[in-house]
């Protein structure tokens, strides 16, 4: 309505034309689905004809590492079956893509597992919790991200000591919790959808009993710790006058070329600021590069191109900034081609997408020889989850927290409706994953015996370091 000369117009608009479907029709599409693909048939999982040789799908992703890297990345997945299947995306990415699948897209993790959720930073110095590893992610179908995870869970279960029981309880939690939420998001306004967030504080506040809060307290504590002042002086130290970062190889070492290291790497930086906002850039053209180390992480990352670099803005102001290599996504020949050339810019855009809220000095490079990258703060807040020594209950609560963290990053990026709707209030879709998490974990089982035999053959070579 407004008014000219004193009189009062009404201005009407049509927008049944633009604003779409409504929720309860989208809803409709998504029931409409199970025709085409029943809930029910998602929990099947047998070796498809033709599916390659797990340890030479491990070879292929070789391809372009470190060599001298390899025997760690296969020392860590030789530790147990989970290990193996952290390590071994490539493999389950080829097999998703023979199960089936709706057709619903959202910008997908990738790589979703039951150890690639965590704590960490934002901006305004809280502590969230949410996704934490996207090196893998791409516009994909969202069940891939949720069997990935399902699958993960029965292999944790099973290293947790848990009944078969107890592991398909375990996977039923996280679907419940995947499918309940994923109706809330639908229901929400899209701009509540995106500005809602998962506090690292919701582990105290589910926790059943005063220990596990106590526990999740200190949890969350030691992560608070996990900043620049406070890590600079357990990796950095005055070596022959001169504030370098200490060696601990092989998993943090300078290379023999570490001059010329850190000139490239300052020829990447300048390329890395221009993709951060400008107000950034003004935080961090007062830093400047002291010192730059190659970095081993992960498990399935073991051999990429990975370093940390200390910048100093003073004697006491440290920033330490954690680079890595971006490789094509494991489902790209599934899901199609990434749109960006640049795949630390993938990453980027894709982490930013899924996660509610991300670090301020994310961005992307390439170096001379057209090598994608990515930086980020080390360790900002980081909050490790040790799934290790969870308790049965612990577990639990983390499986339905990890389950309301991806529909709300699906949410995000996909139609909630839909999916809500294909899903519906039954646990059919729950059981279904159950049973496919059971069969795929056997498989892993059966994949992972592969990589032993082919490491006592000499056909891969592993060196034994401390767990990622």
């Amino acid at each position: 309505m407004t008014t000219h000369r004193g009189k009062i117009h009404t201005i009407r608009t049509d927008t049944s034309s633009v604003i779409g479907p409504s929720i309860g029709e989208r809803m409709r599409r998504g029931k409409a689905l199970r025709k085409k693909v029943s809930r029910t048939s998602h929990a099947k999982w047998t070796p498809p004809s033709g599916r390659p040789d797990p340890v030479e799908v491990l070879r292929q992703s070789d391809r372009g590492r470190l060599p001298e890297l390899l025997p760690i990345r296969y020392g860590r997945m030789r530790q147990s079956p989970f290990a193996f299947f952290r390590g071994s995306a490539a493999l389950m990415a080829w097999d998703l893509s023979k199960t089936p699948a709706t057709g619903v897209r959202v910008q997908a993790c990738g790589d979703c597992h039951a150890a690639n959720f965590g704590g960490f930073a934002s901006p305004e110095r809280q502590l969230l919790f949410d996704i934490n590893d996207f090196d893998e992610t791409l516009q994909a179908p969202w069940e891939w991200d949720v069997k990935r995870l399902a699958a993960s869970i029965v292999l944790a279960s099973r290293e947790l000591g848990l009944s078969a029981g107890r592991c398909e309880d375990s996977v039923h939690t996280m679907a419940k919790s995947y499918r309940d939420h994923m109706r809330e998001y639908a229901h929400m306004r899209n701009l509540e959808v995106w500005y809602s967030r998962m506090d690292a504080e919701v582990f105290i506040k589910e926790a059943k009993t005063a220990f596990a809060k106590k526990r999740w307290k200190q949890v969350e504590d030691k992560a608070r710790l996990q900043t620049a002042e406070h890590i600079f002086p357990k990796i950095a130290d005055v070596i022959n006058g001169r504030t370098r970062i200490v060696d601990r190889p092989p998993l943090m070492y300078h290379t023999r070329e570490s001059d010329l290291m850190q000139k490239h790497v300052t020829q990447m930086f300048r390329a890395y600021r221009e993709t951060l906002p400008a107000e950034r850039r003004v935080i961090l053209d007062r830093y400047h590069i002291i010192d730059v180390a190659r970095k081993v992480v992960g498990v399935g990352s073991v051999g990429t191109r990975c370093a940390v670099a200390l910048l100093m803005a003073g004697e006491h102001d440290p920033m330490l900034l954690q680079f890595k290599e971006a490789l094509p996504s494991v489902l790209e020949p599934y899901a199609g081609k990434s749109r960006y050339a640049n795949h630390g810019e993938r990453v980027v855009t894709g982490q930013r997408m899924l996660q509610s809220a991300s670090d301020v000095f994310l961005g992307w490079t390439r170096d001379g020889e057209g090598r994608s990258y990515y930086f980020r703060q080390l360790r900002d807040m980081k909050m490790k989850i040790d799934l290790d020594n969870m308790t049965k209950g612990d577990w639990l609560e983390y499986l339905e927290i990890c389950g309301w963290t991806l529909a709300r990053a699906h949410a995000r990026t996909g139609d909630a409706a839909i999916i809500a709707g294909y899903l519906g209030r039954s646990e059919k879709f729950d059981a279904a994953l159950a049973e496919f998490a059971t069969s795929y974990a056997n498989q892993a089982d059966r994949d992972y015996a592969a990589l032993l035999k082919a490491i006592r053959a000499g056909r891969l070579k592993a060196q034994a370091t401390a767990a990622a």
